[in-house]
């Protein structure tokens, strides 16, 4: 009696314990479709985190971040930190004869022509930023991506005359001044909403080809005339100096993302409201804002 009652003990015992390791099993099944992990390997530290339909991976190594699966194709993504720098150029299609022109500046005739705004290309600076996006992911496949995306952000020129030009308000105008200055600029800022249609087509593995054109559409902030000279020292003049309020721009980007971006804009409408058409030209680098 004693022997059957042991045997039957012992076999609760143990359907007792196969029940609570299947109910276990169940559970760690259950949280298996939404888990988080750290991986330290040779190849570098992975952090994974899979919630049951779709996993995200992101590989450090050597300072390198590496990320896969995190975007669908009619889904939005928000990108941060683009930057852009390069320099000024002027597409000058001004007619100096014009009797506004001729009113506006305020020198010799024989001075009135374009090679009155020459410019220092090199300390001509055009700085845009924009500190955050939005990019639609219209297409998504294993080698190809494309998006539509936009923003808010600004745009900023920055030139620099060869000649000793000043600005003057009430009336607005410009002259050739007799200071000699060391340092004479034309700072325009804009607040700047792009529209960009932009391609990526993998060229190998993890590089791939970026490509893209749009417009963008800016108001204007601010405009000073900084100066500086042995006999003012530094004089900032600020403005509207018949400046037009709005401006629109094309735009473009070509390069190998993480590795050399370039971009470019030239200016549709005229930087003046009055007979002066001036067109600025951009061209330079382009950093972050994947």
């Amino acid at each position: 009696m004693k022997l059957t009652l042991c045997a039957t003990a012992a076999i609760a015992g143990l359907l007792f314990a196969n029940s609570l390791m299947a109910q276990e099993k169940t559970e760690e099944t259950e949280k298996k479709k939404k888990s988080h992990s750290i991986k330290i390997s040779n190849n570098g530290i992975t952090f994974e985190t899979n919630d049951g339909d779709s996993t995200v991976t992101i590989k450090t190594k050597d300072g390198k971040t590496e990320k896969k699966d995190e975007e669908k194709a009619g889904k939005f993504k928000t990108s941060f930190a683009m930057f852009d720098i390069g320099v000024n150029l002027l597409n000058d299609n001004t007619n100096y004869a014009d009797p506004s022109v001729v009113n506006y500046l305020n020198v010799p005739a024989n001075r009135r022509n374009e090679s009155l705004f020459d410019l220092r290309p090199s300390k001509s600076i055009n700085v845009n930023i924009t500190p955050i996006g939005v990019k639609f992911v219209a297409v998504k496949t294993k080698n190809q991506r494309l998006y539509l995306s936009t923003g808010l952000g600004l745009q900023i020129y920055n030139f620099r005359f060869e000649e000793d030009l000043s600005y003057k308000k009430n009336p607005n105008g410009i002259i050739l001044d007799t200071i000699n200055f060391s340092k004479n600029k034309l700072a325009v800022s804009y607040l700047n909403v792009p529209l960009m249609l932009t391609g990526k087509t993998r060229m190998h593995k993890n590089t791939w080809l970026v490509y893209g054109a749009g417009v963008t559409a800016g108001y204007r902030l601010t405009t000073v005339n900084k100066q500086v000279s042995d006999e003012r020292g530094k004089i900032k003049t600020r403005g509207n100096f018949d400046l037009a309020d709005f401006n629109t721009c094309l735009t473009a980007e070509f390069g190998v993302e993480g590795v050399l971006r370039f971009f470019a804009s030239y200016q549709l409408t005229s930087m003046y409201d009055n007979g002066i058409d001036q067109r600025p030209i951009c061209v330079g680098l382009r950093f972050g804002g994947n």
